[in-house]
This record gives C-alpha cells, structure tokens and sequence, in this order.
C-alpha cells in the first residue's frame, strides 16, 4: 500500500512538471537554468556566482512562440531584403548611395556592381521602395524573435553570416560618415593638420573631399579612434575604404558573440539574444550598412559587461575607456557597473582598470592633439526634423528643438541616471543592464541630431535585460526611427513642403548645419 501511494505521488509530480514545462514553453518563458534546442531541453547553463536563479527571460511579448516555418520565413525575408538593397545600391548612382551622382568608381560600387544590368533608379521610387523595404524587414525582425528558440544556434551563425557578406559587398549606404572618418584621418596623418582644431573643407583637393560631407565640423570622434584611423591617411582611398568596411563587419561580429556570451553567463538563451541584435533592421541596413564608428564603441562597451560578469573587473573598467576613447557615449555604463559590484574590492578594481588605461589614453591624445577634444557641441545645436526634441517642442507651443527644451531633455536623462542608479543602490538585487538601458533609452530620445543608428546603443542592454519590458520599447524605438527617418518620409515631406523646422529654432539649426556641411570658402 505505502509503495503504491509513493508511485502515484512521483507519477502526479511528474505530470504536474511536465505540465508546467508545457505551459512555460506556450508563453515563450525560459527559466534561468535551461535553454531549449528546437523541441528538446538543452543542458542547464551554470549561472555566475551571485546571480539570482530562476529569473524568467521571455521574448519581447508574451504571445505563444511561432514554429520553425516562420522562422525561417523571417529569416529568408530578412535575406531577401538585403540583398535587394545590396543589388540596387551597387548597380548605379542612386540616392542609396550619398554623393555617387559626383563620382562612384568600380572599388566604391563593390563586386555587386552591374550583375544585374542597370536597374530602376528613380528617386521617388527608390525611396518609396527602401522605406518598404525596412517596414517589411522590422515586420520579419519581430517574427524572427517569435520564432527563433525553434532553430539551432548554428543555424542563427549562418543567417548572420550571410546577411554579414551581403552588407560587406554593398556601398556605404544613406550617409557618408565612413568617409569623414577617412577625412578626419587623412586631415592629420597625411596634410598634418589637427582634425579637433582643422575641418575637411580645408583639403579640397584631396579626394576624400568629393566623398565627404562635414567639410566645416571639427571631429565629434573620440580621440583614440582617430589615432587609429591615421594608418589608413598613407594608404589609397579604395584600400583604406575597404579595410574599414571589413573591420566594421568584424566589429559586429564581435558584439554579437559577446552578447551570446553574456547571455549564456546570465543563464538566458543566446539565440533570442542574438537575434534581438543581430537581426535589427536598423542595426543591419544602417549601422553595418554605414559602417559606422558606433560599432566599435559598442564592441568595446560589450566586451566591458562580459568581462564584468566574469569578474574580471580591471579589464572592464579599461575596457570602458576604451569605448569613451572612441566616442563619448561609451562611458554611459561605467557608473552603473560600480553600483552594481556592491564590494568595495570590485569598485575599486574597476576604478583601477579605468585609471590605468586612461593614463597612456590621455597621453596619446595629448601627444597628437594637444589639449583638444573631440567636438561633441556642433551636432548638439543642430536639429532633425523628426527628433524627439523638436517634436516635443511643437507639440507643447514652444517652437520646436529651442535651447529650453534640449536643457530640458538633458536634465531629463540626468534625472532618469541618478533614479535608476539609487534604485539599484537600494535595491541590491535590481537588474543594472535594465537601468543602464533606461538611461541609454532616455539619451537617444533626447538627441537633437536623431540618427537611426543609435538605437543600436540600447540594443545589447535590452536583449540581456532581465525583464521584457525594455525588450519591448527598443522594438518599438526601432519602428518609429524606421517610419520618421526612413527616406520616403523625406521625400514626402520635401513634396508637400513640409518643413518641421520653419521655426526660429529650426532656422538657426539650418543655418548652422549649411556652415558645418559647405565648410570654409
């Protein structure tokens, strides 16, 4: 009787487990101690030493996981698009490509060039059909995050890798800051002239003129990046290019194994992970397709948090002025990492680290520069139509992006800082990345000078977030940069004159980008 009763209650617990198991996997839950490979449970992830276990990580909503089919329709989509814009970006000089209507040499289409013949360029409808494309690509990249826990990690590597080759290949596409790194480059390495101090409009008859756009802007650039990129001044223009375009696919590369390592080493799934970051369409078309400095940062940044979790706190602390020597939003999560170590051994290692390699930055700078710094003011007083500054200033009656609201919004992330920094202080078990993000969050929305790549920012701090909601709003980021900044909205507002900056504030914006684009006479 006693050996029965015993069998019922192990067969009840079981069902009851399994049930359990079901219901988790219907919500899209993975627990802390389990990954799923396709159908089957994969082996428990050892969590690092004072995580807490059992937190749940689900998908950006709660809806039911989609099977394997949409996935892999996401995937082909995603595929799909990018090579349509890789094709159509080489075949000719469009609007995809900035400035190729004044010159656009073999070495700048790439090997995509004439495969296909001449293709449809006309502006409207190429606009028209790159904003398509990228509302069909966010609309994938969410699929793609329904879906993903479906497929294999292996199989997630390969759909990276090819949508990595097909952006290699492609031109430097929407705008042209990968030459204006050359330029600053080329503006101190090979004519000797000081880029903190000095403008591209000043060596007109260098060739990366013609490429270049902000003849008139000191370099916003950290002053480390710059350093690094004197090498490319001695090489030609084709060579330098392409080393560039390479080591920015490889930077991304980088951040995305990062991030897997960092999920595994919170116990949380790498693939949704991965896949959050990797598969963005912004992060994909504009990020990667500009080839922009913010990919180093980022590499930078991320490796700091995989380094921190392992407790490897001096690397880290390094690590994140690493990322503030190459542009100065980098150092957004070291305050965070020192209110999250909670030891005063851990602090201080990371302050250590911070110091330690600040002081061999700090000379290099100022054996280069002097006692210049990288021009962060100019692009802070110029304002994009659609930012969130100048929107909010039209919506309340205050004319627009005015100083007022832009201090305003400053002292709005500064608040959201020091909220999210005492909660964490407070609250000892409170998710650091998730209020780093939160600051990340409030910072982007408070750029006057909105690009869509700096959504990218917050991408790798919301898909290791404990919780979805964050997961969520970066989704929701992602849309709304895509429908306001997409080339389409420009192209009908510029057809119905529609100007969001026929304002005094929007006037002096305009006025100061002029300078900062035509450069001195």
């Amino acid at each position: 009787m006693t050996r029965e009763r015993v069998s019922q209650r192990g067969t009840s617990l079981a069902l009851s487990a399994a049930d359990q198991s079901r219901r988790s996997a219907q919500h899209g839950i993975l627990t802390a101690g389990t990954t799923r490979q396709g159908n089957r449970q994969g082996p428990a992830v050892a969590l690092p030493r004072g995580l807490e276990t059992g937190q749940r990580f689900s998908l950006p909503f709660s809806w039911a996981a989609l099977g394997p089919f949409f996935a892999w329709l996401a995937f082909g989509a995603l595929i799909a698009a990018t090579a349509a814009i890789a094709v159509y970006a080489a075949a000719q000089p469009s609007i995809l490509v900035p400035r190729s209507t004044a010159a656009f040499p073999g070495w700048l289409a790439g090997p995509l060039h004439g495969l296909f013949g001449s293709l449809p360029h006309s502006r409207g409808a190429l606009e028209f059909g790159l904003s398509a494309v990228l509302v069909g690509m966010t609309i994938a990249y969410v699929i793609a995050l329904l879906a993903v826990r479906t497929v294999s990690m292996r199989a997630l590597w390969i759909v990276v890798g090819v949508l990595m080759a097909l952006l290699l290949v492609t031109p430097p596409l929407q705008l042209t800051d990968l030459f204006n790194y050359l330029g600053y480059a080329r503006l101190g390495g090979l004519h000797g002239l000081n880029p903190y101090t000095h403008v591209i409009g000043e060596i007109r008859r260098d060739p990366i003129y013609l490429f270049s756009t902000w003849h008139g802007l000191h370099s916003p650039y950290g002053e480390l990046f710059t350093a690094l990129t004197y090498p490319l001044a001695f090489l030609s223009l084709p060579v330098a290019t392409w080393i560039f375009k390479v080591a920015a696919v490889l930077a991304s590369v980088g951040i995305l194994w990062l991030v897997a390592v960092c999920a595994r080493r919170l116990g949380r799934d790498p693939r949704l992970a991965v896949a959050f970051v990797g598969l963005n369409p912004v992060f994909l078309v504009y990020a990667i397709g500009g080839f922009h400095v913010d990919l180093f940062m980022l590499l930078a940044s991320t490796a700091a948090v995989a380094l921190f979790l392992s407790r490897r706190d001096r690397t880290a602390g390094a690590l994140m002025m690493v990322a503030f020597g190459i542009k100065v939003t980098g150092l957004l999560l070291l305050p965070f990492m020192l209110v999250a170590a909670r030891k005063g051994r851990r602090r201080l290692h990371l302050v250590m680290g911070a110091v330690l390699a600040a002081v061999p930055l700090a000379a290099l700078s100022i054996s280069l520069f002097g006692l210049t710094f990288s021009n962060v003011f100019d692009q802070s007083h110029i304002l994009t139509q659609l930012s969130i500054p100048n929107l909010l200033g039209l919506a309340v009656g205050a004319g627009g992006g005015t100083q007022a609201v832009l201090r305003g919004m400053e002292v709005l992330v500064v608040a959201v800082a020091v909220y999210q920094l005492v909660r964490m202080a407070m609250q000892p078990d409170r998710d650091w990345l998730a209020g780093a993000g939160w600051v990340t969050l409030a910072l982007v929305a408070s750029a006057p000078w909105l690009m869509p790549w700096y959504v990218i920012w917050l991408l790798p701090l919301a898909a290791l977030a404990r919780r979805t909601s964050l997961r969520a709003v970066a989704v929701a980021l992602t849309l709304f940069l895509v429908l306001t900044l997409g080339p389409d909205t420009t192209y009908v507002f510029n057809r119905n004159n529609i100007n969001l900056l026929q304002t005094p504030a929007g006037r002096a914006s305009m006025t100061l980008e002029h300078k900062l684009v035509s450069g001195p006479k």
